[in-house]
């Protein structure tokens, strides 16, 4: 692996693999004793911009299940790229801590962190990627199908962030993805382009469309997220006229195979992108969805932060 993790496209597909494996080995690890020390004495620093429930608990869990801590640095106490440079927090944290995790808006604050860090960057979410969320999502397809090769899932909703990073990946694994969104609101067209590169290879069929209930027909597993995320508060009312076909609702789950389960990287809007009949129905797999935060960064960070002086 690369010394950071800014993007899905940092992994090759061997390496997604050997982090599923070393995901279930921790986690079965961790069933027997309550802490690990892969990684005694290390530390994280945590900085957030945005607000967070799975990725600062299961990331704080994460570093000390192996033996570590984590510092969390809010808004207000970091100011990044305002009150200090970002190399400037990037080269000065280095001196400090074993790792960086960060959850940022743009794209360029975790490429100049990662570029002037001389420990590990994690890309915990930015308005481009969430490769975090996926790594958690591909542990669950694994453990819910018992293999990754040949799923399909089914993405209704925005081409976001966490889209992104789904095409990425399921083009290096070989899950076939079908991603429904409305016309405009499409996933980013150089991802595109490169899903559909890695797809050549691992024999994956991506396919955009804007008809829900095609990308739907005989899926495996049916994907929501948020219509607007954050950031995108101004746009809420507008989405949700422009996304209410997108909607994973019961009707739309007929179209999936009878045993599909539902999967959302939450927080959830009952009623907009998702309805609560069906994310707290029998085939919603969202809560083992979001526990696996915790086992695919814990394996992470184990195999980054072995790698210290």
């Amino acid at each position: 692996m690369k010394k950071d993790l800014t993007s899905i496209n940092d992994l090759s597909k061997d390496e997604i693999l050997e982090l599923m494996k070393k995901s279930i080995e921790l986690k079965q690890a961790l069933k027997k004793q309550p802490r690990l020390d892969l990684a005694p004495g290390t530390m994280g620093a945590l900085i957030f911009e945005k607000p967070s429930l799975r990725t600062r608990v299961t990331f704080e869990k994460a570093m000390q299940d192996l033996g570590g801590t984590a510092t969390y640095l809010g808004p207000a106490d970091i100011g990044l790229g305002k009150r200090e440079t970002v190399p400037d927090v990037a080269r000065n944290l280095s001196r400090w801590v074993n790792c960086i995790i960060a959850r940022v808006f743009e794209h360029w604050k975790i490429t100049e962190l990662a570029e002037n860090a001389t420990v590990p960057v994690i890309n915990a979410l930015c308005d481009e990627e969430h490769p975090c969320q996926i790594l958690a999502d591909l542990l669950t397809v694994l453990e819910h199908r018992g293999s990754l090769e040949g799923a399909t899932i089914c993405w209704t909703g925005d081409g976001n962030n966490v889209c992104n990073s789904l095409m990425l990946a399921c083009g290096l694994v070989g899950i076939n993805l079908r991603v429904a969104t409305p016309k405009g609101f499409e996933p980013r067209q150089a991802v595109v382009v490169k899903a559909l590169e890695y797809a050549k290879t691992s024999g994956a069929s991506i396919v955009l469309t804007y008809d829900p209930k095609a990308g739907a027909k005989d899926a495996d597993f049916l994907y929501a997220d948020v219509w607007a995320s954050m950031g995108q508060e101004d746009e809420a009312e507008q989405r949700k006229q422009i996304f209410r076909p997108y909607q994973l609702n019961k009707e739309l789950m007929a179209q999936a195979k009878p045993d599909a389960k539902v999967l959302h990287c939450l927080p959830a809007h009952r009623g907009e992108e998702i309805t609560a009949e069906v994310l707290d129905g029998p085939q919603s797999i969202v809560l083992d969805q979001a526990e696996n935060r915790l086992h695919a960064q814990r394996a992470l960070l184990a195999v980054l932060l072995s790698r210290r002086k």
